[in-house]
């Protein structure tokens, strides 16, 4: 198999990558596709690139998916068989700021790679899409039949891409599998989502700008037990069905809050509960019944999960604290410093 992993050098996408690689030693190639935008870091790539014996293996090209010419490129040169998409604007709250960059690639982008792979005649199209598509549930769990109703420009864009990719199964034939995860953490992400920036911050003894009362519920999955439901799926899924990806792991934002802290030996006065997002989603859960009776099951409990991450995060300083500086900084003060000095004159 030769397989191109657009998006691969960031946080889910990177995590994938080094897998497909560890397990090529019977023969295939991963050849990735990153735009390297604020979020794409070759660092998280470093173990295969510097790795001589597995770089035969690999193959790395910078640019961007909407790039039609590059990508027909990309999968001629390396006789692509399957597509595994990745690639994505993904921050809710960078959505809100400026929803453009998001239509581009999480529409836009998806056009572009299955124009080639309808073109080309891919033999797998994986479309990674979220479980912020179906938008809250205050009760029970998504199943994959439940109608889509996205309520943030992120999972609007991302609503857009897996019903495009949807339709190209319909209306072409090409082989689609839609995948929708609920919230991944684990090491190497970028430190703007809740996990990451907590870990960092606390490490740094600064505030956690929690949202609101912090009860916002979540279903946590390791990146790993992703990655590894991403592989089993291009290998057991049927083509043009929808997969619900989870854990079974929901507990509040302050819950998961409190865990960082205390596996940090931090106190719990950290915590600054700011203003809360505009439009935030009070509660998603997916029912994950549909890949579990074909044998997928996550392994990594969510406690052990955050404590390891938050681990990766004290041993790899040098990995984040470049990156929270320059443009970081200038995210982190449009999107908090209004809602503290909100906040705080309440």
């Amino acid at each position: 198999m030769s397989i191109l992993v657009t998006g691969g050098a960031g946080f889910i996408g990177s995590h994938f990558a080094r897998m497909l690689v560890n397990q090529s030693a019977s023969g295939g190639q991963t050849v990735v596709l990153d735009k390297l935008t604020y979020a794409g870091n070759m660092e998280n790539l470093r173990e295969i690139t510097d790795d001589l014996h597995k770089s035969g293996y690999f193959k790395f090209y910078k640019g961007d998916i909407c790039n039609r010419e590059l990508v027909e490129h990309v999968v001629k040169e390396d006789a692509v068989d399957t597509i595994v998409n990745f690639a994505a604007d993904s921050h809710v709250d960078r959505s809100i700021m400026d929803a453009g960059a998001f239509i581009d690639t999480d529409m836009k982008g998806v056009y572009v790679l299955l124009e080639v792979a309808r073109n080309q005649g891919a033999k797998k199209f994986i479309q990674i899409s979220t479980d912020e598509v179906y938008g809250a549930i205050p009760e029970g769990s998504f199943k994959e039949t439940d109608p889509i109703n996205p309520r943030n420009p992120y999972a609007a864009s991302k609503a857009g891409g897996d019903r495009l990719a949807y339709s190209y199964w319909v209306t072409y034939g090409v082989p689609v599998i839609i995948t929708r995860a609920c919230n991944n953490y684990g090491t190497n992400q970028y430190p703007e989502k809740l996990v990451p920036l907590f870990i960092t911050n606390a490490i740094e003894n600064k505030k956690l700008p929690l949202y609101g009362d912090g009860m916002q519920v979540r279903d946590w999955l390791h990146v790993k037990d992703h990655c590894e439901a991403i592989d089993f799926l291009i290998r057991h899924g049927k083509n043009g069905e929808v997969y619900n990806i989870s854990a079974n792991n929901e507990h509040t934002n302050i819950e998961t809050t409190h865990l960082i802290l205390d596996e940090l030996k931090k106190p719990h006065s950290l915590i600054e509960h700011v203003l809360d997002r505009e439009g935030h989603d009070r509660r998603y859960s997916l029912d994950s019944t549909k890949i579990r009776q074909l044998g997928w099951q996550p392994k990594i409990k969510y406690e052990e999960g955050i404590r390891s991450t938050v681990r990766w995060y004290l041993k790899n300083e040098d990995w984040w604290r470049k990156i929270k500086s320059g443009e970081f900084l200038e995210y982190y003060k449009r999107q908090y410093e209004h809602r503290m000095v909100s906040k705080s004159a309440k």
